[in-house]
């Protein structure tokens, strides 16, 4: 061998073992996971990193268990959001929309499980048995801290019952029902609007249920409850028919629209996800239609200012 043949050689070895570096490099950038473009999508759906997480993968989300899509609600599970007290059966808006929801995440109504989750456990923090939650929770930043929620698939107002021989029946304004004696289900957005617009004179009552608001209304232990509107036009038509819905609360002006959100859990791997589904069940109109077949007795009540 020449001395002038050794460094051709040498460079020919350098060359050799740089292809196969850069080889080994492709095929690990190859096996290593994509973030796909319906996860990306759904990254910029949620608002919140918690969306960038987890793949999107139809039916492959990391759920609860593994091909299983666990939905929870309360129980009782009230009209018009559900019906006979069954979550599982497909009727009433909200099963309907979680059913519409899991479809677009790839799991079919066999691959949907239903667990019990009080309220209260829905939106406090701690470890969830839910992928996600479904139970007229309205979005609230406060809530945010202690759950993760997906884009909102209602928009609701709230409004007050009354017997219809009472003089809060005759109300027309917030004011009107200061005197009143008022009462709302605990945590929730209705207990807000008593508190924060009505402002009573007395303290509100405050129920573990609406159950039990509705109850205190019959027996004359409160004068008004207030509830959201789709589920006060079904007390008054379907359980306290001697009642009547008084009217709605608009929203402020410059506020954000109240809406109800499915409830995760905090860091939820799949918030992105489930927040595309919504959005894209928004947009193709179904959330509408739903919402007219099964909310339709929710047609305008007096605004009261």
């Amino acid at each position: 061998m020449s001395l002038a043949e050794k460094p051709s050689r040498a460079a020919a070895r350098t060359s050799l073992r740089t292809a196969a570096f850069v080889l080994v490099l492709a095929a690990a950038a190859g096996c290593a996971p994509q973030e796909d473009a319906d996860s990306a999508k759904a990254s910029g759906a949620s608002g919140t990193a918690s969306g960038t997480q987890g793949s999107c993968i139809k039916g492959h989300l990391a759920t609860r268990t593994a091909g299983r899509l666990t939905v929870g609600t309360d129980k009782p599970a009230y009209a018009p959001w559900f019906q006979d007290d069954a979550p599982a059966n497909g009727k009433g808006f909200e099963s309907a929309v979680a059913y519409a929801v899991a479809d677009r995440l790839g799991y079919p109504a066999g691959d949907v499980v239903w667990q019990t989750v009080p309220f209260n456990s829905a939106v406090t923090p701690g470890e969830k048995k839910f992928d996600f939650d479904i139970n007229q929770v309205s979005v609230s930043d406060e809530r945010r801290r202690a759950v993760d929620f997906s884009s909102g698939y209602y928009d609701v107002r709230q409004a007050v019952i009354a017997l219809k021989d009472s003089p809060a029946a005759k109300a027309r304004t917030a004011a009107d029902l200061k005197k009143a004696r008022l009462g709302a289900q605990v945590g929730t957005t209705s207990l807000d609007v008593v508190n924060d617009v009505i402002k009573p004179e007395k303290p509100a009552a405050v129920f573990q249920k609406n159950d039990f608001a509705k109850t205190a209304l019959k027996n004359g232990q409160v004068d008004a409850i207030v509830v959201d509107l789709p589920t006060a036009f079904y007390i008054t038509s379907a359980e306290v028919p001697e009642a009547k819905v008084v009217g709605q609360f608009e929203a402020a002006a410059g506020s954000r629209a109240e809406q109800f959100g499915l409830v995760l859990d905090k860091g939820s791997r799949i918030t992105g996800c489930v927040s595309a589904a919504v959005d894209g069940l928004r947009k193709d109109g179904t959330l509408a239609r739903l919402e007219k077949k099964w909310l339709s007795e929710a047609v305008d009540a007096p605004v009261l200012k």
